[in-house]
């Protein structure tokens, strides 16, 4: 069940908090996505009221739909039993149709272009066993600075297992901490012909930096390269245009940013020139009318549904079905409106309130990053302000080595959350500069 709104501070507010909430307030009484704040569950903070919660980015929220929709399928399998895979109103063996349907306009896919199976790193994993194929001096594999560790261990052991160097064949352009256009071109031009492809964050976890997709894209295939995204961070949150932009292909999950649950199942987009790419294969593959004819005979299905291999978790998909019933409603479009808006808040907040104690590593353009910002403190360590944030009932994450996430989903978290976490931030970063004169103090 949903819990009680904070009080807007356990301490009395100084004036910039003041302010601040007033502003915040009277944006959230003209914001038509309001009320989607009240269809997701909500954690409790340690004092009983509800939670401020910045970790979309990591875990969406549960969706209120959650609960009834698994229920649907337990009750499917309850009466019908090993039928309810071709009877019933939702049938098992075709339960991810409508989910791929429902997916392919947040990225802006053909239908036949996406399917959900798997877990994430699986299906990298699988679309790099299809689309990494070194040969004629083509064997490096281009990534962005701070790649999500598990990407990082796809590519190395893909490189490893063709008896590839991953030293010398992982490509990451030396440009700090974000990837520049400069890194990107001087990469290109040092080493163009040699790449055989990319496997990107489409947003840094990390960073929070949204790529140039297309950009990027179109500049591997210049030099003759695929061009690969891991979209983990990037699917819900900003807009995407995968077919247009001339992706090869993608993979991402669905429970951060799209609120599929704990461990919610992946999706894959591969452009429809390379679907009849040959590529690993499974019975769940087989164009359905000839799947349970139980045929050694692989006749794949249309698109990227003949890529999957197993049958699916279906109560996980149920999670997936009723997560995206907000998406269906608002649409992209509006849920990125209020994106950069929200970010933009926070963003104007700290700079304002709380210059030269808080360093923001995301870029400050709202056309290069989604619903996050992440921050250094200077000056004290880091990781006390994110426990202290965490004791207030502020949920962010910590990044090592000095890294505070924060992530305002435009779905749930409304602008007076936003100026709350920045009172508590202000009271927390303080608190650590007074622990540290202290410590000081006694160590004279």
């Amino acid at each position: 069940m949903t819990h009680p709104e904070n009080n807007t501070h356990p301490e009395a507010a100084r004036p910039f908090e003041t302010e601040l909430l007033r502003e915040a307030r009277r944006l959230d009484r003209e914001d038509p996505l309001a009320p989607w704040r009240e269809a997701f569950h909500w954690p409790a903070s340690p004092a009983g009221g509800r939670m401020l919660y910045f970790t979309g980015n990591s875990l969406g929220l549960q969706p209120l739909a959650t609960a009834s929709r698994l229920q649907d399928v337990l009750t499917a399998w309850a009466t019908l039993g090993v039928d309810g895979h071709f009877t019933g109103q939702r049938p098992f063996t075709t339960y991810h149709h409508s989910l791929a349907e429902r997916l392919a306009p947040l990225v802006g896919a053909q239908t036949r272009e996406v399917t959900v199976m798997n877990g994430l790193t699986v299906n990298l994993h699988l679309l790099l066993e299809a689309f990494y194929r070194p040969e004629s001096g083509k064997f490096r594999i281009l990534m962005e600075p701070h790649a999500f560790p598990s990407d990082t261990h796809v590519v190395t052991s893909h490189l490893a297992l063709h008896g590839v160097d991953p030293e010398s064949a992982m490509l990451v352009p030396d440009s700090g901490d974000l990837l520049t256009q400069e890194g990107v071109a001087a990469t290109l031009h040092a080493h163009g012909p040699e790449i055989a492809l990319s496997l990107i964050g489409g947003v840094n976890y990390w960073t929070g930096q949204f790529m140039d997709i297309q950009g990027i894209t179109a500049r591997l295939h210049d030099v003759g390269a695929l061009a690969g995204w891991d979209l983990a961070h990037a699917a819900g949150n900003v807009p995407l245009e995968l077919h247009a932009w001339d992706v090869d292909f993608a993979a991402w999950c669905t429970y951060k940013y799209l609120n599929s649950g704990p461990g919610g199942p992946s999706a894959i987009f591969v452009h429809d020139r390379h679907t009849a790419r040959p590529h690993v294969s499974g019975w769940w593959g087989v164009d359905l009318s000839e799947r349970f004819r139980m045929d050694s005979t692989f006749r794949a299905a249309d698109g990227a549904e003949g890529w999957q291999l197993s049958n699916p978790p279906i109560l996980m998909l149920a999670g997936l079905d009723a997560a995206l019933d907000a998406f269906d409603a608002t649409g992209m479009a509006a849920l990125r409106e209020k994106s950069v808006q929200l970010t933009g808040f926070l963003e104007k907040a700290l700079r304002t309130h709380l210059s030269g104690a808080i360093d923001i590593i995301t870029p400050s353009d709202p056309d290069c990053r989604g619903a996050q910002l992440s921050l250094r403190v200077v000056g004290a360590p880091g990781r006390p302000v994110y426990d202290a944030l965490k004791a207030r009932g502020v949920r962010c994450d910590w990044r090592e080595p000095d890294i505070i996430r924060a992530a305002p989903v435009p779905l749930y978290n409304s602008f007076e959350d936003v100026a709350l976490l920045v009172g508590h931030l202000a009271a927390a970063i303080r608190d650590a500069h007074r622990d540290m004169t202290a410590r000081s103090v006694l160590n004279k």
